[in-house]
């Protein structure tokens, strides 16, 4: 066979390994290009405080001297502890229209996590939440978000030979910002009013700062019962405050909270930098970061990025209240498309984006397939 795997060790390799996907889907319009710098660190287990809690291995795939695939490998022990699994994730997947190399990377991922006592494999997930999970299944045609995976339609049908089997579903809603339903105004003050919560009124990123704390742990809180979550810990936590909140518009932002000053519900959104990624191929310098400044400015797209309920008013409508008050930012600033961060399938926000006339265009899809003893 012309085809075959090399376990990525060296620095050159763990360039090829990154620099794969950009060649792949090269003025590919709906891609959306990671950041570099940050793919770098995530990999990397001297960066990502993940890796005190998993384990990885990276493999790139070979034809005719050339990379044609890459894959990881990630166990992630927290995860297979709380949820009662020994699972490994496969994760940055891609690979070329050629059934032979995306069956020689799925095997060496199962025969690695078959080696370490795994039992089944799911993905494409990520080291934690906070990484892109699953593979898109619809909306091909559609421009990618930076928080999120996209692949040409070949792979789910690759996928699907391989005997791989649905696991869960994630889909994101588009929507033209339009003037607020009154529907969603009378629902969101007699939940305001019920329940005595109020939206903080922030100016500035640094206001957000004594909530940030109370913010990740919220998250924690709201996402445990999850698809394959695990709590993040305060390294991962410090981590993500530096990537994410020196970026935020306040307008784009609503923290709720109780007559008792505790967080109970926050939404956070960001103007899309997809356009700005795919100028600077992913580049910080020499000139992205211009294009990425230039983007944070702009006002005609946002995605929704991060929400949270505390699990006491789950179920009690207050997502209405953080919409609401972001929607409002958006018309303040003449925002015209939001696009939904990926939820689950069947999740109950679901029913928000409805009333403002949102279009399910893009879902995703985590695999799993159990693994005999060999293959």
């Amino acid at each position: 066979m012309d085809i075959y795997l090399t376990k990525v060790s060296a620095k050159s390799d763990m360039r090829k390994f990154r620099d794969f996907p950009y060649k792949l889907y090269k003025d590919n319009k709906f891609w959306c290009p990671p950041m570099r710098r940050s793919e770098k660190k995530t990999l990397s287990p001297q960066h990502n405080p993940a890796f005190e809690f998993c384990e990885a291995a990276y493999w790139l795939a070979w034809k005719h001297k050339k990379v044609v695939g890459r894959i990881a490998g990630i166990i992630n022990h927290n995860a297979n502890q709380r949820w009662n699994e020994n699972l490994v994730r496969f994760g940055w997947i891609d690979f070329i229209d050629d059934p032979d190399v995306s069956r020689l990377l799925i095997e060496t991922v199962m025969e690695w996590g078959r080696s370490k006592g795994m039992t089944a494999i799911q993905g494409p997930l990520g080291f934690s939440i906070m990484d892109n999970e699953g593979m898109l299944i619809k909306g091909f045609d559609e421009l990618g978000t930076m928080g999120s995976i996209y692949n040409y339609p070949y792979y789910p049908v690759h996928m699907e030979n391989l005997g791989f089997q649905k696991s869960v579903d994630w889909v994101q809603f588009e929507m033209d910002v339009i003037p607020v339903p009154e529907k969603v105004e009378r629902m969101a003050r007699t939940i305001r009013e019920k329940f005595n919560i109020s939206p903080l009124h922030i100016r500035n990123a640094r206001e957000l700062l004594p909530y940030t704390g109370r913010m990740w742990n919220l998250l924690n809180l709201a996402f445990k019962d999850l698809y394959g979550f695990t709590d993040l810990t305060e390294k991962q936590i410090r981590l993500y405050t530096r990537q994410y909140f020196p970026y935020i518009n306040p307008d784009y932002v609503c923290f709720l909270v109780n007559d008792k000053d505790e967080l109970v519900g926050f939404g956070i959104s960001f103007p899309s930098l997809t356009r700005a990624l795919q100028k600077c191929n992913g580049r910080l310098f020499p000139i992205g970061f211009i294009y990425l400044l230039r983007a944070l400015k702009k006002k005609d797209r946002v995605d929704m990025d991060m929400n949270g309920v505390h699990p006491d008013y789950q179920g009690k409508g207050i997502v209405a209240i953080y919409h609401l008050e972001i929607h409002k930012g958006y018309i303040r600033n003449k925002v015209k498309k939001l696009i939904t961060n990926p939820q689950l399938d069947g999740n109950a926000a679901s029913h928000m984006w409805k009333m403002y006339n949102g279009r399910q265009h893009i879902t995703r899809r985590c695999w799993i397939k159990q693994m005999a003893k060999s293959e």
